[in-house]
């Protein structure tokens, strides 16, 4: 597991996600002992995790299993968060996945077998033409096991990857930009249809099931990161942890801080940031912000990727497609205006 990220105010955690990396792979004490240790790591001792905090674990669904479930959901675990990527075999293999469609199911009908109904999937879309994955009917076999929210992902090519050598030789095709936007359009129509809001870029729950822990890294709101690559951020400065397990933990051992590199943002990096991360919500940025980027707003509602509603700019979600573009238009606006 890479991290554990948590939310505080005034003393309280409201938020804990145990996740970054394979949680799902602990041993159960070991789950219990994290949980109980959590609200000693914060600077106020008197920390205490409420009642009605949303507690996640990232699982993989070959990881859960009718005891795991139960240990999870004992140990105050109340969402999981399963990588299911795909409902098609074939990519799965694709993707060196452990699991197979099936295995979803299972872990699925595992964690409502142990009282766990916050189940959110995760689902990858975008991929190369020559799979011939259907992702209209990996919609439907997620739909068909009633999550309570999905996270949707477009397949992104990072330097050095497996992906990436076998795009250079040839072996694969990048991501297509059309087929991207098709697939991420489709889901919209048919998630929307069966009773889903999207609430951020790729994220879309059933009423009262957002991620209160996601949510508040959109909005800005300060998190503590504990674990190797863990980052943290206080409302001005984002730190991050050493990456590499055995570095971490002989810090750690000496008694040392684990904090490997940190950046204070700028007022105008926070207001690009503020910016962006309010733009990827469903809520959009408040109307303080409307007259000095009226001009380009009025461009873009013109386009349909933006609209003004009840004081507030948001985004279409044609327009979430092309939001580093927005954002980067109207910080420029705003600087040229200010």
């Amino acid at each position: 597991m890479e991290e554990a990220t948590a939310v505080e105010r005034a003393g309280e955690i409201r938020t804990i996600y145990l996740g970054g990396g394979t949680p799902s792979l602990l041993p159960s004490e070991a789950i219990h002992a994290l949980l109980h240790e959590l609200p000693l790591k914060f600077r106020n001792p008197q920390s205490t995790i409420r009642n009605d905090a949303e507690i996640t674990i990232e699982a993989n669904p070959e990881d859960v299993t009718a005891d795991s479930a139960r240990s999870w959901k004992a140990a105050g675990i109340n969402r999981v968060s399963l990588g299911a990527q795909s409902f098609d075999d074939r990519v799965l293999k694709w993707m060196h996945r452990s699991h197979d469609a099936a295995r979803i199911g299972a872990a699925v009908h595992a964690l409502r077998g142990a009282g766990l109904e916050n189940i959110s999937l995760d689902l990858i879309f975008a991929l190369p033409y020559e799979l011939e994955r259907d992702w209209e009917r990996d919609l439907d076999m997620a739909l068909a096991l009633r999550p309570t929210h999905l996270s949707l992902y477009g397949l992104t090519v990072e330097p050095r990857t497996p992906l990436d050598r076998w795009i250079s030789r040839g072996a694969t095709h990048a991501p297509d930009e059309e087929r991207y936007a098709e697939e991420y359009l489709l889901a919209h129509r048919r998630l929307t249809a069966k009773g889903f809001s999207f609430y951020e870029v790729s994220n879309a729950a059933r009423d009262g099931f957002r991620s209160q822990h996601n949510s508040a890294y959109w909005s800005g709101k300060p998190y503590v990161g504990l674990g190797p690559a863990a980052h943290s951020f206080d409302g001005t400065t984002r730190r991050w942890n050493l990456r590499a397990w055995e570095a971490y933990r002989r810090t750690i051992a000496e008694g040392l801080s684990p904090v490997e590199s940190e950046e204070k943002l700028s007022a105008e990096q926070r207001e690009t940031e503020r910016l962006y991360l309010g733009l990827r919500t469903a809520e959009g940025i408040s109307a303080q912000h409307l007259p000095r980027l009226s001009a380009h707003s009025r461009a873009f509602e013109a386009a349909g990727w933006l609209y003004a509603h009840a004081g507030r700019l948001r985004c279409t979600p044609e327009g979430w497609l092309r939001l580093d573009s927005l954002v980067s238009d109207l910080t420029m606006q705003t600087e040229i205006r200010s």
